[in-house]
């Protein structure tokens, strides 16, 4: 077992630490395909040396070459720390500024065994969301955070530490930038082949910049989602009794089975993976697993009694019971008694979507109302959408041995998918996207999705942006979030308090109603928050805010630890996916009609303004959500420490990180942000934006185009 002090020392040289490779027992990353000619592979291993000095290179270079061949990539296992990993109280960081201490903190949570997906390959979620490429960088990035002084910046290129260089304490303590590729050659294959050479790198969303809070996150999310959809589609305000239906409880952290408790609906979700089924089980993120279909449509049917189910196999039976499962079996009308349901299937989510249509052709009943899907779908062909046609371990082999193969079975596999849910869309069942490629890579395949008459980022189905978020966003709403970084739950009581108090306050005073349904919506999450115990890893919260909520939360919070009542620093942060930090045209910015959603200047603009304006740290990506080349994002984070220059920086830095959105949501025609910005200016004589002006006459366009 090391310890901090080891872990910041440096690269273990002297000795090297005994090689124990791939640990059992964890999930493991996919075997990637890079495809690699010889010389780019004599590259790769070229580049992974430079690392070490060269009286250990001998030994190195056998077993790298290895890794190579086995698993498409270097992660240097040798080199996978042997303390546990998690986020430790800062105090106990060796450093010389309390901002690098908060940045360890937040890498070490994003390497949680209990929040990483894939902890060895330090992959934190997505499939292929990395926080480092390799292990060195690991060790090289936590030194340097060590020595780093407050006249330091710490420059990060796609995972590797480029260095500490002069700053000022006014600058950004650390700058990251991820798979920051020349457009023309952008493409999932050359990412392959630059991944697998160590100089580029896929961070995610909040992998890569090390803002990721466990599956707390996008369990709000997909909270708040659904509860939109429910109003948008159904009608109603509440989903007892309604059931949704959607897939993935690995890569995306199994959210959407919490979020269905919490909304107070009958969820299934469907998972191809068990260990990540029985994980999401064991951390009582379900209420229920099977890999039986017949359970399922029972269950939908039926509500619980307690006893041992006989449809389970003892191969499930016994990994569930380890975890201490209640296991039920039907007795009566879940939907007819509303029961509360979070029901995990083990199978291919076609299976389950094939047999819901099964059961409306031969019974005429349609079992489901809301449906999306959540797979990493931004990576289908490396692990991130299993075909209906293979079991979980075919699958893995054949994407190994045979990728071409694999890739026809996947979009003959997605076109079954989208016709299944055409189907039942001809009933009164509503589908949304979530965001995650699903219905672009279905087009991609040959799926019937098309929209006719749509612009290129319009389908059949929206994205959830489109119809249910989108407003949201233009309304300056979005995910922040903070981090105590005392790990003390008490800490995090009284931000919860605080925030609570500051919502409260500002409806009080009087709000539009708009803004009061979305504040309402989180008080609720937040008093319902210990309850369903969405703490995994670090101290941390999330809630929608806007740009008043969020200034005025961090605030109430810096006083807070100014006074003593949080015992240490809180790093504030939000998720990429968010009012302004995000271009991405099937995702956060497809309700953009003005030609302009291809374009990223808004996600610069906000990575290069948070940085002139306070931030502790800032990140810029290519790829996250969507997918590799397909979005532009960025995020940042912010130490807050009681101190009257943090209350500055954050009211500086929080109003531009939201103001710049909704500025260019105004800008392209969405009158919610026309009139949030118009406000905003009223209210502060330094922001002056570009208003543009309605095309009244439509018809003088037409008259333009034909003289």
């Amino acid at each position: 077992m090391s310890s901090l002090q080891m872990l910041c020392s440096g690269l273990p040289l002297r000795p090297l630490p005994q090689n124990r490779g791939r640990w059992a027992g964890v999930p493991h990353a996919p075997v990637r395909t890079p495809g690699l000619s010889p010389v780019e592979e004599q590259l790769a291993l070229r580049n992974a040396l430079r690392y070490f000095p060269p009286d250990v290179q001998e030994l190195l270079a056998q077993e790298f070459a290895q890794e190579l061949r086995l698993y498409g990539h270097i992660y240097m296992y040798r080199f996978c720390p042997h303390i546990e990993m998690k986020a430790y109280p800062i105090e106990q960081y060796p450093c010389r500024t309390r901002a690098a201490a908060a940045i360890m903190h937040m890498i070490m949570n994003n390497l949680d065994h209990a929040v990483a997906q894939f902890p060895q390959e330090l992959v934190t979620y997505g499939g292929n969301g990395q926080v480092f490429s390799n292990w060195a960088q690991f060790w090289l990035t936590m030194h340097y955070l060590s020595k780093m002084t407050e006249d330091q910046t710490l420059v990060m290129y796609s995972g590797h530490p480029l260095g500490l260089f002069p700053s000022s304490p006014g600058a950004p303590r650390l700058v990251i930038t991820n798979g920051m590729v020349i457009p023309n050659y952008s493409s999932r294959t050359e990412y392959e082949k630059l991944f697998a050479l160590g100089v580029t790198m896929y961070g995610q969303m909040t992998a890569g910049s090390y803002c990721y809070i466990g599956p707390q996150g996008i369990v709000h999310g997909t909270v708040l989602t659904v509860l939109n959809a429910a109003r948008r589609y159904l009608g109603i305000e509440d989903l007892a009794g309604k059931v949704f239906v959607t897939s993935g409880l690995g890569g995306m952290s199994g959210a959407q089975a919490k979020a269905a408790v919490i909304v107070g609906c009958i969820g299934v979700i469907a998972e191809v993976d068990k260990e990540a089924l029985v994980k999401r089980r064991q951390q009582g993120w379900l209420m229920e697993v099977t890999d039986s279909l017949d359970h399922c449509i029972e269950r939908l049917r039926y509500s619980p009694t307690f006893a041992h189910n006989p449809l389970w196999p003892p191969t499930l039976w016994a990994d569930v019971a380890r975890s201490a499962v209640l296991l039920l079996c039907p007795s009566r009308k879940a939907r007819k008694k509303k029961e509360v349901l979070s029901l995990g299937y083990h199978g291919n989510i076609v299976d389950l979507w094939e047999r819901l249509v099964h059961e409306l052709d031969t019974t005429g009943e349609l079992l489901v109302d809301l449906g999306s899907d959540q797979t990493s779908c931004h990576n289908p062909f490396n692990g991130g959408y299993y075909p209906v046609q293979l079991s979980f371990v075919e699958a893995q082999h054949l994407m190994a041995s045979n990728p071409p193969a694999f890739k026809d079975l996947v979009q003959e596999s997605l076109r079954r998918h989208i016709s299944a849910i055409n189907r039942l869309a001809k009933e009164k069942f509503f589908f949304w996207d979530y965001g995650n490629a699903f219905l672009l890579e279905a087009h991609r395949a040959g799926a019937d999705v098309a929209k006719k008459g749509a612009q290129k980022t319009e389908f059949r189905y929206p994205s959830y942006v489109q119809h249910i978020m989108g407003d949201i966003f233009s309304q300056g709403f979005g995910p922040f979030r903070w981090v105590c970084t005392s790990r003390d739950p008490q800490d995090l009581a009284v931000t919860d308090q605080l925030a609570t108090s500051v919502l409260e306050k500002a409806i009080a005073d009087g709000v539009k109603a708009s803004v009061k349904l979305q504040y309402m919506d989180n008080i609720r999450w937040i008093r319902e928050a210990a309850k369903h115990q969405l703490v995994v890893g670090s101290q941390a919260r999330i809630l929608y805010s806007d740009q008043k909520g969020r200034v005025a939360i961090a605030v109430a919070i810096n006083q807070a630890i100014a006074n003593g009542n949080i015992k240490a620093p809180v790093v504030l942060s939000r998720d990429h996916h968010d009012v302004s930090g995000t271009d991405s045209p099937f995702r956060e910015t497809s309700n953009i009609y003005d030609g302009s959603a291809f374009c990223a200047d808004m996600a610069v603009q906000n990575f290069v303004g948070d940085a002139c304006r306070g931030a502790t740290w800032v990140a810029l990506h290519n790829g996250g959500g969507v997918g590799w080349g397909e979005v532009i994002n960025g995020g940042f984070g912010l130490v807050l420490d009681g101190s009257p220059e943090a209350e500055d920086k954050a009211r500086m830095m929080l109003s531009w990180d939201v103001s710049n959105g909704v500025a260019r949501r105004c800008w392209s025609g969405n009158p919610k942000a026309y009139e949030i910005i118009c406000q905003t200016m009223e209210e502060n004589s330094g922001l002056v934006v570009t208003l543009p002006h309605d095309v009244t006459d439509e018809c003088m366009i037409q008259r333009a185009l034909q003289s």
